[in-house]
């Protein structure tokens, strides 16, 4: 069952990656990158519903009306067999893993991963190996002691593992779902890009926004000059915007909006507000323009 399960589920996050790929259209003008993250949760639910309650149930049944383990040596061999399998596909996971996660640690990784596939099949790896250790480590016991509730034990062990991954999995499917802003280093990327230009002064807010693993939202305030023609404005709004992409390729979606920067209108318990103030390479303070210039009378030039 478990077995059938988890092929099921490489089946779910292969459709949801076929149909993250369909065509915009006027309904989904944003297109279908969020598939992925559906079909990752659909996942986990699966990962919940089959494999862990129906362990936790069949571990509680042999608990209550223990059996008699007819072949271990049988058993033996094909959790030996189950392992070493296993074994091979987690390496193989954590290979791929490690060239996307770069110097992030595994928590880090699977926590701020954008797209799905990698953590959960990387989950999974781990929860079915772990799980055929505890499937073996139940069989010895129940070998040793001629007591088959070791057997029942093994599997309820297996059930809270599988739970407890399949609640971590859902957990940040459903923030990917919800909606995830860019990573801190995308998101300085965009700030810094945007104010390469002369024709910027400054990042007033920016929210960015995961439309799908690939695709990201970008939408910002800028500063501009107040005696800058509407001609002017607009060239600038190009050039930033191909300075955006050029430095963050997954930007398909940018908002540029032009405005006049008035430090005291700037609410600093606004998350947007304080993503520009904490990535603009003009500075936490954020100080008004010309403020250095403006001298108290008698001070030194």
């Amino acid at each position: 069952m478990h077995s059938v399960a988890d092929s099921g589920n490489q089946a779910l996050l292969l459709i949801g990656r076929n149909r993250a790929q369909q065509e915009k259209t006027e309904e989904h003008q944003f297109g279908f990158g969020a598939e992925r993250y559906f079909y990752a949760f659909i996942v986990a639910c699966v990962l919940f519903t089959i494999g862990a309650l129906f362990s936790v149930y069949e571990g509680v049944q042999r608990i209550r009306h223990p059996g008699h383990l007819t072949s271990p040596v049988v058993a033996f061999v094909v959790l030996g067999i189950a392992i070493v399998l296993e074994s091979f596909s987690l390496r193989t996971a954590i290979k791929e893993s490690n060239s996307s996660r770069g110097r992030a640690g595994w928590h880090s990784f699977i926590r701020h991963a954008k797209a799905p596939e990698l953590p959960a099949v990387l989950l999974e790896d781990v929860a079915a190996l772990s799980g055929l250790l505890l499937a073996l480590i139940g069989v010895m016991l129940a070998t040793v002691t001629h007591n088959d509730a070791w057997d029942g034990a093994g599997s309820v062990g297996i059930g809270v593992l599988l739970g407890a991954v399949a609640v971590v999995l859902a957990t940040e499917m459903k923030s990917l779902l919800i909606g995830e802003s860019a990573s801190a280093d995308a998101e300085a990327a965009i700030v810094a890009a945007i104010e390469a230009g002369p024709e910027v002064e400054r990042v007033i807010h920016l929210r960015t926004l995961h439309v799908g693993p690939e695709t990201l939202l970008v939408a910002a305030k800028i500063g501009v000059r107040h005696d800058d023609t509407a001609a002017g404005v607009a060239a600038g709004i190009d050039a930033a915007e191909r300075r955006i992409r050029a430095a963050v390729p997954i930007a398909e979606h940018i908002f540029l909006e032009p405005d006049i920067y008035r430090p005291g209108r700037a609410d600093p318990s606004d998350p947007a507000v304080r993503a520009a103030r904490r990535r603009s390479r003009r500075g936490r303070g954020w100080p008004i323009p010309g403020a250095a210039r403006r001298r108290p009378p008698g001070s030194a030039p």
